[in-house]
């Protein structure tokens, strides 16, 4: 596997080995030991996979407290334009956005630590959207800043957006509390 560091601390990009061959293919989405040497040390407690037609955008969310989450993202099928936020008061990079597409083609996969808000656009007719998470959803410590907000200036790839009434309406990432501190 071979792992990329990007420019905001602890987000990492991930691209599997894939042996295929005529009848199709083969990768280990998942190997503890092979992402623990990469730095991801986390246990998972929940799988989450969602299923999203072109022009969604799912996001940004994030929990807080002891339900704070960890994500291991990927592509079942289609593509998404994957977005992570750093919202870790004090880092070099607070406010600052990493994207990086993911599909079935590139079987690539992006770890998004605790401290960031997370959400994706589907840029393929439908997408289906797999995440291992290190802490169980919580309604009551969930948390979600607005998609468009100007402040983040985030170029989701799409035009039109479908979006819920919840992520809708939001907060602005002005407004986000001290959670996470770097």
């Amino acid at each position: 596997m071979e792992v990329i560091k990007t420019d905001i601390d602890g987000l990492l990009v991930l691209k599997p080995k894939v042996f295929g061959d005529e009848r199709g293919y083969f990768f280990e989405s998942f190997n503890e030991d092979n992402y623990r040497k990469a730095g991801i040390d986390f246990y998972f407690v929940q799988d989450n996979i969602s299923k999203s037609k072109r022009g969604t955008i799912r996001g940004l969310h994030y929990q807080v407290g002891n339900k704070a989450q960890g994500k291991l993202c990927k592509v079942v099928y289609g593509k998404v334009l994957d977005v992570a936020v750093d919202i870790r008061f004090g880092s070099p990079t607070f406010g600052k956005y990493f994207s990086s597409e993911l599909s079935e083609e590139n079987h690539t996969q992006l770890w998004i630590p605790k401290g960031f808000a997370h959400g994706f656009s589907v840029l393929s007719e439908e997408a289906i959207f797999s995440y291992k998470c290190t802490a169980l959803y919580s309604k009551d410590d969930e948390r979600a800043i607005l998609f468009n907000d100007l402040d983040l200036n985030i170029d989701w790839k799409i035009d039109n957006p479908i979006v819920s009434e919840k992520d809708f309406n939001a907060q602005l990432f002005k407004d986000i509390k001290k959670d996470f501190i770097y």
